[in-house]
Order: structure tokens, then C-alpha cells, then sequence
């Protein structure tokens, strides 16, 4: 069925499915004034990455790091022209007007440098190591007119850091969670939030030996900095030197989440890193706090790096067909991290790499109780609520936890790999879900029977795995929920072919940081904020790209979708149909597109099923008006893509409490909030089914 946004013009009034009381979603025009504003260049990029349909393939992963258009607009500096052409991993630096001092800028560059190696009595240490404290103050420079600072790092220092910013690398290259970030590439977007593990910069050898870094250097620097600036940075500049420009940074997602006020020291140090925090360097100002060496960032284990390794090298060898990963482990092993810097590693080599999500609780694109395949074509800097994204393709299973319905979770993997093109040949990255025990242990042995696994990476702790090691020799007399041996791939099932099981490397990962295979205590470190934080971000699509104050969610304008034309369901527990309406009322819900159409009587569609069917995103049913037969809906999908939608699914995937406790303006008693609810009546809780699950000594195993 077509749907129309609604119009406001005279005269006539079309019958549509979908509308948009909000008005026309216009796009105002930007002035030039508007170009420095990083909402309005965030709305830019992404309407243009929409744009882009052609996605690139690539076959064989190259031995060199990609290079990055610009894509975060810069203020033009005044006579100065800076070109990105990648010349053997350098950028060439035109300068239309230089000044006339400077032949006097290269006489002083050379003169504090003797074959590349400094010879200043004032210079500090630059032996490798933390960048911290006084050191700070000696090799970063800060612009308090222009609201950056520039920092001059040698080879293997590092900065490990809370906070957000914008990292630009002028010269040299640097590292950030296995991504290589090299000059003449965009300037990219790093959080360091309370919630993960600190970011770290570490600066890398330069990949080019024949340079004149002390003219380069100078021509950089006399463009960020004053001349006293930058003459003192100039003496920190030697041999296979890194400079790099950070900014800060403000965007819609950061706005919305320190609007709230439990979120509002989210980019801050928790309590534990205080005393670790260094408060007085130039980098301050900017959004960011530098950490002491006492607080680690990511730490690799021999056998992490080594498996990081080993996947790579697969990559860019010659492997029949593509890199298919599968990543497993118990809970907070370090899963999640360990494939964001395993993609961003990839990154380094080729245009993409595809992403198939199959843990619930901690999704890394979407809110939590999603199933999905994505095409990861820009690094991860940060954890997964700062890159919520809408995936190619995506099912709405409602839960954080799949041990209701253990079929319909591997149905719903099935249909996502049949959605991803066969004949592409970029490496596929499958993520788990922490629960390696019982149903949970047979549901990995499943999934690697499944698809067509090349690489099985087990994480563990403690020197052990948590579980039995899942080596192509097990497999072959291991018992899943749906396989038994002896089994054949997906390959069989997709194609109908009786090949013999295909073998696998099997790579065992042992996590070393502290508080390995323990949940963190601190704020916001719990899994259920985890959850919260990625839900939160994705309804921060819902404001207005425009600077401005956060608007609360009651004074948002809702669609607007009559009862007949889309369905209703409940997934995660028995609702009776009379109930239906009042649990649906400010909830959560997934839009989804149904292959049947919807037909109603006059009345609501209710669904007694669980369909799986692909899902474009989420809403918040905001109201039902009986009288009228209409949903009101919040959503920040476009209304091209909701005329598609048919389908409602209600989940066991709950808005977080700040959503409705938090809204401004009200006087007395909150809607949608309450107290006075005894859950000591009888069906006062939710009636959850479980279908078909046993104790796994009912299995005769």
C-alpha cells in the first residue's frame, strides 16, 4: 500500500495510510555560516553515504591501508590550500600565499635538527611510553581562538584518554583500536565514554624514509598554531614523527545523551579513574581528559594479537572464497571488543566487511533484541551506542535473550544469510551471544554447522574457555539444537549439495585485563545500561538535526496510522487480544514489512504469531485513539521507507525509565508512570511461554 507524508495545502485532502501531522520535512537550506555546525555536517554525511548505492566489492584484501575522502568539513584556513592526494601513504601540502618568513621558518627548522635527530637542550624524553602530566606540556600545543590543539607524538607513545573529540592526523600516521589513520585521510570521531574501556592513540612508524619532515613539519604547524607554538612544537618534531590535530567534538547523540541528567558525566572519568585523571594540560579544553599510565586501555594478549594476525593473513591469501569469522565466548570476555578492532584491523585492507549480529543483549549497530547483517565501511571508534546505524537487513526478534523460542532464533539467522549476496566475497564477521552452557553451548555448535565457517575464535579467561573447545574434531560428534552428527553445512541446505563437512582453524583467545569474565559495577558499566545506552542514542534520531535545545518526547509530533492498516503483535509473551492495546500503549515497538497483505474487517489486525519478517527500525507507540481507529507513532525512519511498514511488533524490549520520568513541563502525576501496581497479585507479571525448551539432561545427552 502507498504512503503519502501528509499535506498541508488547500484544497484537497489525499486518503493515505501514514501521516505526518509534524508537517513537511523540508530540508532547510544551509548558509555558509552553518558549515562549522556538526549536526548540520553529521545530517549531511549521512544523507550522503544514503545516496551512495553502488557498494564496492572486493575480492582480495591489498597490503595498503585505504585512503578516506574528506568527509568532515573543515574552516578554510586564509591563504592556505591543502591537497589529499595519497602520494606513497604522505599528502602533499600546497601553500597558495606563503608568508615571507618563510625561508626564516626553514633556516630554524633545520637548525634545531641534526640528521633527524634532536639536538635542543630543552627537549623533554620522547622515549615510548604514556603521554601524561608535564610531558603533555611539552608536546601539544592548544588554539584557544580556533578551539584545537595540535600534539606531536614519536613512534609507539600513546595517549590514552576519557572523552570525545575529532582526530585529524596532519602528519605521520597513528593507531586507534587496530584502525591506522593516516595523513590526507577525513577526521575521525572518537568517544571514549564512562560505559567501555578508554580509548588509546599510538603513534606508528612513518612507511615512508625519505621525507623532509623538518619543512613539512613547519609548514603544518604555521597553520594550526601561533608562531611561539610553534616553534616550540617545531623542536619536538624528529624522525618518523606523528602529528596530529584534535578538535572538539558536539553532535546529536552527544547532545541528547548529556541533555539527561543521568548520562550527563557519561564522557567523563568514573570514580575509579578520578584520582587518574590529568586536569591541566593543553588537550583539556577540548573535551577530553588524558589518563595516567595506571589506567590501562586495551590491553592484547600474545594469543589476541596472534589471532588478529592469523585472520588478516587468511584475508590476503589465498582462500577459497571469503573470510568467514565466527567469534564466541562467554559474558565479558571481551567479545565485542575484540570484532571492533578485528573490522577496523580489516578496514586497514579493504573497502568493507560484512557484520552478522547474533547476540541480543549486546547488539552493536541496533537497539538490543535484534537480529542483522551490515556492511561496516568506516571504523569503530567507540562503543556500540555512538554507531547505531540501520542495517541491509534486519529481524525483529523482541528479546534480549533467545532461550524462549531456540528455533525461531536459528530460523531467523537462516534468513538473514540467504539475504547476503553469495557472490560477494568481502570477509563475514558472525558475533554470539555469551551464553556458552547447556541449550546456549548447542546453539554455537548449530551456527558453525550452519554457515560456511572458515575461522573459530574462542575467547576465554582465567586460562580456560568456559566451556569445551569447539575444534573441527569435536564438531564431528557434537550434538546442536537442530544438528546431529554427522551434518552438513549451510552450503547443503542453501544449494541442495552432500559435500563432506568443511574443516576450520580454530584460534583460542585468553582476555588478560582486569576484571576479566566479571559484569562491571561502576555507573553505567552493567549490561542493562549497555542497553540502555544503544536504545537511547537510536531515539536521539528522533530530534532535530538543527542546534538547539533537546525538545522531551511528549512535545514531539507523532505519525499517525489508522487500526486497519498495519498489524499488531505481541512476541515475547501471551497477551489476550482484549489486553492487546494496553500493553502496546507507550511501548517500544519494531516496524516491520509483512509479505502478506493486511486485510481487516473494520476493525484492528492483532497477530497471534511471531512472524519473521524483516524489520526497518523501531518507534514509540505514543497513543492509541480507539475512537478514531488510530496508532500515533514516533519514529525517526523516513517516510518513504514507512510505507512499507505493515506490521507492529511489541517486544520485551522496554523504553528506558529516564524516557518518561525526565519529561519537562509536567505538573503532577506523569502519564504512562505509576507506583500503585502490586506484583504480588496473581498475573500481575508477565505470562512467558517457553517453546520446547528442556533441561539438557531431558535430551539424552
Amino acid at each position: 500500500m502507498k504512503v503519502n507524508k501528509q499535506t498541508q495545502g488547500k484544497g484537497h485532502t489525499k486518503s493515505q495510510k501514514w501521516k505526518d501531522v509534524r508537517g513537511k520535512r523540508c530540508r532547510p537550506p544551509i548558509t555558509s555560516s552553518e558549515l562549522n555546525s556538526t549536526p548540520v555536517m553529521a545530517r549531511m554525511i549521512k544523507e550522503h553515504q544514503a545516496s551512495v548505492k553502488k557498494k564496492p566489492n572486493v575480492k582480495r584484501l591489498k597490503n595498503k591501508a585505504k585512503s578516506v575522502s574528506n568527509c568532515k568539513k573543515n574552516t578554510p584556513q586564509s591563504g592556505v590550500k591543502k591537497s589529499y592526494r595519497q602520494a606513497n601513504g604522505s599528502s602533499v601540502f600546497a601553500m597558495d600565499n606563503e608568508s615571507d618568513d618563510s625561508q626564516d621558518w626553514k633556516e630554524y627548522s633545520q637548525s634545531i635538527h641534526g640528521n633527524g635527530v634532536e639536538t635542543s637542550a630543552d627537549t623533554e624524553d620522547v622515549s615510548p611510553g604514556r603521554l601524561e602530566g608535564e610531558t603533555l606540556h611539552y608536546c601539544a600545543e592548544r588554539d584557544d581562538r580556533r578551539k584545537h590543539a595540535v600534539l606531536v607524538m614519536q613512534k609507539d607513545q600513546t595517549l590514552c584518554f576519557r572523552g570525545k573529540c575529532f582526530l585529524t592526523c596532519l602528519y605521520g600516521r597513528v593507531e586507534v583500536m587496530g584502525f591506522t589513520i593516516e595523513e590526507g585521510q577525513q577526521s575521525y570521531p572518537l568517544f571514549s565514554p564512562a560505559s567501555h574501556c578508554p580509548l588509546t592513540i599510538r603513534a606508528l612508524e612513518s612507511s615512508d624514509d625519505t621525507r623532509d619532515d623538518r619543512t613539512e613539519a613547519s609548514s603544518i604547524l604555521r597553520k594550526y598554531l601561533s608562531s611561539a607554538s610553534q616553534k616550540k612544537l617545531l623542536k619536538r618534531v624528529m624522525s618518523h614523527s606523528s602529528i596530529i590535530l584534535l578538535e572538539p567534538m558536539e553532535t546529536l547523540l552527544t547532545r541528547f545523551m548529556s541533555s539527561l541528567s543521568d548520562l550527563s558525566e557519561l564522557f567523563s572519568p568514573p570514580m575509579s579513574e578520578l584520582m587518574s585523571a590529568v586536569l591541566d594540560t593543553p588537550l583539556n579544553g577540548l573535551g577530553m581528559i588524558p589518563l595516567v599510565r595506571t589506567i590501562e586501555g586495551l590491553k592484547m594478549s600474545k594469543s589476541y594479537r596472534e589471532a588478529l594476525s592469523t585472520v588478516v593473513s587468511a584475508c590476503r591469501g589465498d582462500m577459497d572464497g571469503c573470510a568467514v569469522i565466527l567469534v564466541c565466548g562467554s559474558k565479558n570476555v571481551g567479545k565485542s571488543t575484540f570484532i571492533r578492532t578485528l573490522i577496523n584491523t580489516l578496514l586497514n585492507h579493504t573497502t568493507c566487511v560484512d557484520y552478522l549480529e547474533g547476540d541480543l543483549g549486546q547488539t552493536e549497530f541496533t537497539p538490543a533484541g535484534c537480529l542483522s547483517l551490515s556492511t561496516v565501511r568506516e571504523p569503530l571508534l567507540g562503543p556500540p551506542f555512538t554507531h547505531q546505524r540501520t542495517p541491509e537487513h534486519m529481524i525483529y526478534y523482541g528479546q534480549s535473550s533467545c532461550e524462549s523460542d531456540l528455533d525461531r532464533y536459528l530460523e531467523s539467522l537462516k534468513s538473514l544469510w540467504r539475504r547476503r549476496s553469495q557472490s560477494r566475497e568481502t570477509p563475514v564477521i558472525i558475533n554470539t551471544m555469551g551464553w556458552v552452557k547447556g541449550f546456549g553451548f548447542q546453539l554455537l555448535v548449530d551456527m558453525i554447522r550452519f554457515f560456511p565457517v572458515s575461522h573459530v575464535i574462542q575467547l576465554g579467561h582465567s586460562g580456560i574457555t568456559q566451556c569445551p573447545a569447539l575444534s573441527p574434531e569435536f564438531l564431528r560428534t557434537a550434538h546442536g539444537c537442530q544438528t546431529h552428527p554427522p551434518a552438513q553445512t549451510a552450503l547443503d541446505e542453501f544449494t541442495e549439495s552432500h559435500s563432506p563437512p568443511r574443516s576450520y582453524t580454530h584460534l583460542i583467545v585468553q582476555s588478560e585485563f582486569q576484571g576479566a569474565g566479571r559484569q562491571g559495577t561502576a555507573k553505567h558499566q552493567r549490561a542493562n545500561e549497555h542497553r540502555e545506552l544503544s536504545l537511547l542514542a537510536y531515539l536521539s534520531q528522533l530530534q532535530s538535526p538543527e542546534p538547539g535545545p533537546v525538545r522531551p518526547i511528549h512535545s514531539l509530533t507523532p505519525f499517525q496510522v489508522p487500526h486497519t492498516a498495519v498489524a499488531l503483535g505481541v512476541i515475547h509473551c501471551e497477551v489476550v487480544p482484549s489486553h492487546m492495546f494496553y500493553a502496546a500503549n507507550a511501548a517500544l515497538v519494531g516496524l516491520c514489512c509483512l509479505a502478506e497483505k493486511i486485510t481487516s474487517r473494520g476493525g484492528p489486525v492483532l497477530l497471534s504469531q511471531a512472524p519473521i519478517c524483516p524489520c526497518v527500525g523501531f518507534g514509540v507507540l505514543r497513543g492509541i485513539d480507539m475512537a478514531r481507529g488510530l496508532y500515533f507513532l514516533l519514529t525517526p525512519v523516513d517516510p518513504s521507507i514507512l510505507c512499507k511498514v505493515n506490521c507492529l511488533l511489541l517486544g520485551a524490549i522496554s523504553l528506558p525509565s529516564c524516557i518518561l520520568t525526565t519529561q519537562p513541563g509536567f505538573e503532577g502525576e506523569m502519564p504512562y508512570v505509576t507506583t500503585d501496581y502490586s506484583f504480588d497479585l496473581t498475573g500481575a507479571g508477565k505470562l512467558r511461554v517457553f517453546k520446547g525448551l528442556m533441561r539438557p539432561g531431558q535430551t539424552g545427552m
